[in-house]
Parts: structure tokens; C-alpha cells; sequence
């Protein structure tokens, strides 16, 4: 079995926790190894590049949900123990106190192979010939500025009927896991995770529709008008400019993103959020 841990940079905590779980891994006689800014802190110099996780059995990520989804992107369909060292803890459902534990159990359920992983979906966009990286919270159809002067003329359709349009500063597409991020920031739903569907959020539209939650395996397409270059984000990050106009398709994508580890409690999470 192949272990790879990542630790949130810039963290001696993390680093902490990170340095005790390699040592109670290898301990079990499974090969591990930290990332190479966590072993540049410990000083070891034999770490890894993330992009290994991908090759993984294991990946753990010690830190907050921006840890956790910095390892999902690279980690492909290996699954992911979230250790919790953020405020909330949406993905992050393994306390400090407890990490080693269960990391232990997920070593041992795999030498038996039952190791209990829970897949929840990604999204992904695609304009042409393009495809954006996957997300796992959302993607974002947007201008280069948002504000007043600023946003975009678009319609958007939902498995090819017309849902809305008009002017916006864009439009936002998220997954169950993305429900309580940006788009809850966006005055978007919170969807349960067991509830399987996706979130069409207008984002501060002159005369748009309510936040509309679809099939996950909806397609949702946005044309978008009046801009010089459409961009789109996905997770908040690997930002993408298209000439305009230009149409783009928001749909769920492979591989999905795999949880390994107890499962979070959503309610307890989400009072956090107060």
C-alpha cells in the first residue's frame, strides 16, 4: 500500500500532524511519503510532488477544505482522509485528536480490502475544443470584472430548455459538496449532500430567476455576450479566458471525487457557519 500526505503550506501544525501520521504509517509497514514543502519543513528533502497522490492507494490532507480540495486535484479517483485543522470542515471530518486512528483504520480496511469510500461528484466546462480542470464545488461563468459597468449579457439553458438570462455579474454552477462555498456566498441553497443534484446560481442578476437545484446529471449551457472575453473558474482557481462570444457547457465529469474516512456531520458543519 502507497500513502501520500499533504500538509496545508505554511502551517508548523499541520507539518506536526502530518511528520505523526508518516511515522505511525510506516510503522505499519505501508510505503509513505509527505509532499515536498512538508518534507522541506521537516527537513527530510524526500518529499513528493502532489501530482504522485494520482498513484496513490491513500492520500490524506491535513489542513482546512482548501487543503483538502488542493489534494483532490491531484489526486484523481485515489481516495482522500481529510484531517480537520480549518474552521469548518465540510471535507475535513477527522479532528486532530483522532487523525492517526483513523488513518490506521483506512490502512487496515484496505489490507481487507473494504475500505468504505463515498464518491461525490465533479463538474467540469467546455467551450470548443477546451475543457476546464474538474472542481468539485463549482464552476463559475463570468466577465473579466464583475460590479457596476461591469458583468455579462447571457442566457442560460438547462438540458436545452431556457432557463434565464438578461445581465449578471455571472453565473455559477456547484455541486452538493459547493452548495455551502461560493454559492452560498451568492445567496445559493445549501444541498444536503446525500441529495443528488447540481445548483444554477445567478450572481447578482437585474432581473434573474431563483436558484434553480437540478439533476446531477443535468447539462447546463451559458452563452455569454457584451464582454470582450468570458472567463471561467473553476473552484475558485484555474481561471480560463475565452474569446467572446462564446458558449459554455457545465456537466458533471470523471473521475468523481473519493472519501475515505468517517464521514462529516453536515448540521454540525453548518454551525460553524454562524
Amino acid at each position: 500500500m502507497d500513502v501520500g500526505i499533504v500538509a496545508r503550506k505554511g502551517s508548523e501544525r499541520a507539518v506536526a500532524v502530518a511528520a505523526d501520521l508518516r511515522d505511525a504509517v510506516a510503522a505499519t509497514g505501508a510505503s509513505v511519503w509527505v509532499d515536498t514543502e512538508t518534507a522541506d519543513a521537516l527537513g527530510t528533502g524526500t518529499g513528493r510532488s502532489v501530482e504522485a497522490l494520482a498513484d496513490c492507494d491513500l492520500a490524506v490532507a491535513v489542513g482546512g477544505d482548501g487543503t483538502f480540495l488542493f489534494a483532490a486535484r491531484n489526486a484523481g479517483d485515489t481516495p482522500i482522509v481529510g484531517i480537520n485543522l480549518g474552521e469548518v470542515g465540510f471535507l475535513n471530518a477527522v479532528s486532530p485528536s483522532n487523525a492517526t486512528e483513523a488513518v490506521l483504520d483506512e490502512v487496515a480496511a484496505f489490507g481487507r480490502d473494504e475500505m468504505d469510500v463515498r464518491e461525490v461528484p465533479r463538474l467540469a466546462a467546455r467551450s470548443g475544443g477546451w475543457t476546464s480542470v474538474p472542481a468539485a464545488n463549482e464552476i463559475v461563468v463570468q466577465g473579466e470584472r464583475r460590479g457596476p459597468g461591469a458583468g455579462i449579457d447571457y442566457a442560460v439553458h438547462v438540458d436545452g430548455a431556457r432557463y434565464s438570462g438578461g445581465h449578471a455579474d455571472g453565473l455559477l454552477v456547484a455541486t452538493p459538496t459547493g452548495s455551502t462555498a461560493y454559492n452560498l456566498s451568492e445567496r445559493g441553497p445549501l444541498v444536503h449532500p446525500s441529495v443528488s443534484g447540481l445548483v444554477v446560481t445567478e450572481m447578482v442578476a437585474d432581473e434573474g430567476m431563483p436558484p434553480l437545484v437540478t439533476d446531477i446529471d443535468s447539462t447546463v449551457t451559458v452563452s455569454v455576450e457584451g464582454v470582450d472575453e468570458t472567463v471561467v473558474v473553476s473552484d475558485g482557481r484555474n481561471a480560463t479566458a475565452l474569446d467572446a462570444p462564446a458558449e459554455v457547457t457545465v456537466e458533471r465529469t470523471t473521475p468523481p471525487m473519493r472519501i475515505a474516512g468517517p464521514p462529516s456531520d453536515f448540521f454540525e458543519a453548518l454551525g460553524k457557519l454562524s
